[in-house]
């Protein structure tokens, strides 16, 4: 430990973000460039290096905290950035992305603010890769053996990146015309630019792994004839597959899913649109759904110029402090505000909202719009009518409210992969009894040399959990090629998080 005491002397501070009115006028991210230097040595010393570390608990990947912790506060950024990617292949996406469940389960978490883990994270990743730390490693020699892995999330790029260094043929398919799945279609610009994608795909292509985009994998090609041509194949196409609002109303033009939102959002970005063919601009906006998808349509819509918007969340809103049923080292559910809950507040745009951009307890009954036309056979959303939700989770007795909403979006999250894309059929695969695709202690499924990584087989998570299944099915795929691993196996099929 550099410093023995800079958990007791030293207070958490977080890197400043831009000011509100500068960021929603763009799509850049939403901190001060290089905000996090002058601060991150004296944060990372804030670390106890306890004799039994929790966080390695709360991180599926297993990442040596402590060690980079002190290798940070020390100044030695290049150790740092070794330990880390010894065992994170894309820490600049998981230090912007994740939820940090590693800092919920921080010792020093028990009774003051916990580390900063995340923000050190990503500021060894973007130090790794300004300082040249961070270049291709292509294998020593080929094995000989090919793998086709289906999906371009996190998921599958560490399966990918994994099996390329252990000197497999990988070719990863990818139905969009561009490289990424969620990270490049569904994450906001503003919560991480897609520079630092394309950053690591280059050095992914330099060590050998191929990408054919615009493929669907079970319509535009055979998944079956896919696996006769490779000798294993990894699917890691996600939870794609949306939930659903069967309320009344539900088929007014104007209701979207916020899949169908953001992708054309970032399409702008990507240069495809001037303008998205779904916008906010100086439409009434309601988003339905409390977690993150929801925030990041809320950050969209505002930075398109919305009349209004307002966040419904069907839970009440939660406590401040932990609750006696959640204790440490579980994550807990906290009131949380994001970058874009607080460019709401500050910007008044949700006049109806509980609190910056929410309503809490709050369940849709049903739609109401305008009456058809030539333009709108279905008539448009013109209002949303919502009642209150009890603690018991039924609606509360009343007429309750209604919202003013030209536009709708959908953010329910996702119930696993999507069961028409010709996969199940051609492949013979099976559904668990949680709707994902089957699959054994070794992440194979009931097809011969064919394996599942990340949401598809785990259902909807964390970024986190995505990529330590990627690098578990890689070396499952390795051992099955090659009769043995030296790949590191992080988690397994059944693996959950820490819960009470």
């Amino acid at each position: 430990m550099a410093d023995p005491k800079g958990f007791l002397t030293t207070p958490r501070r977080l890197p400043p973000r831009r000011p509100v009115d500068e960021r929603v006028r763009d799509w850049n991210e939403v901190y001060e460039p290089g905000g996090l230097l002058p601060i991150i040595n004296a944060q990372a010393g804030r670390c106890m290096d306890c004799g039994v570390p929790f966080c390695h608990e709360g991180c599926p990947l297993g990442n040596l905290i402590p060690d980079w912790n002190d290798l940070v506060s020390r100044d030695d950024w290049l150790r740092a950035s070794e330990r880390l990617h010894a065992t994170n292949n894309f820490p600049e996406f998981t230090g912007r992305l994740c939820p940090a469940p590693c800092e919920s389960a921080c010792v020093l978490a028990i009774n003051q603010p916990a580390v900063t883990i995340k923000n050190v994270e990503v500021a060894i990743a973007d130090r790794a890769w300004e300082s040249g730390y961070v270049s291709p490693k292509p294998p020593e020699r080929l094995s000989g053996r090919t793998v086709a892995v289906i999906g371009s999330g996190p998921a599958g790029l560490a399966a990918a990146q994994q099996l390329t260094r252990a000197g497999h043929t990988v070719a990863v398919y990818e139905r969009d015309d561009r490289v990424g799945g969620l990270l490049r279609y569904g994450i906001p610009e503003f919560k991480m630019e897609k520079r630092h994608l394309d950053r690591r795909l280059r050095q992914m292509r330099a060590e050998g792994t191929r990408f054919r985009t615009g493929v669907g994998v079970g319509t535009d090609v055979d998944a079956a004839e896919l696996r006769a041509r490779y000798d294993a194949v990894v699917i890691a196409v996600g939870a794609r597959a949306w939930r659903e609002l069967p309320v009344p109303g539900r088929e007014l033009a104007g209701i979207h899913q916020a899949m169908e939102y953001l992708p054309l959002a970032n399409r702008v970005q990507e240069g495809d649109y001037a303008r998205p063919p779904i916008t906010a601009e100086g439409k009434h906006v309601v988003i339905v759904g409390g977690g993150d998808t929801g925030a990041d349509c809320l950050g969209t819509v505002l930075r398109q110029g919305a009349a209004s918007v307002t966040q419904l969340d069907i839970h009440p809103r939660p406590g401040d402090e932990r609750s006696e049923g959640e204790p440490w080292p579980t994550y807990p559910k906290i009131y949380r505000m994001s970058a874009a809950h607080e460019e709401a507040q500050e910007l008044a745009t949700s006049p109806g909202a509980d609190v910056d951009a929410r309503v809490f307890s709050a369940t849709t009954v049903r739609f109401e719009g305008a009456a058809p036309d030539g333009v709108r056979p279905h008539g448009g959303v013109r209002a949303l009518r919502l009642i209150g939700t009890g603690a018991d989770g039924q609606a509360e007795a009343g007429g309750g409210r209604v919202l003013p909403a030209d536009l709708v979006l959908l953010a329910l999250g996702f119930r696993g992969p999507e069961r028409d894309s010709g996969l199940f059929e051609q492949l013979g695969l099976e559904l668990d009894a949680r709707g994902n695709i089957a699959r054994d202690a070794s992440f194979a499924t009931a097809a011969d040399g064919v394996f599942v990584a990340g949401d598809a087989g785990r259902g909807q998570s964390l970024i986190v959990w995505a990529i330590a299944e990627g690098r578990s099915a890689a070396a499952a795929v390795d051992r099955y090629l090659a009769g043995a691993t030296g790949l590191p196996s992080p988690v397994g099929p059944a693996d959950r998080p820490m819960t009470a």
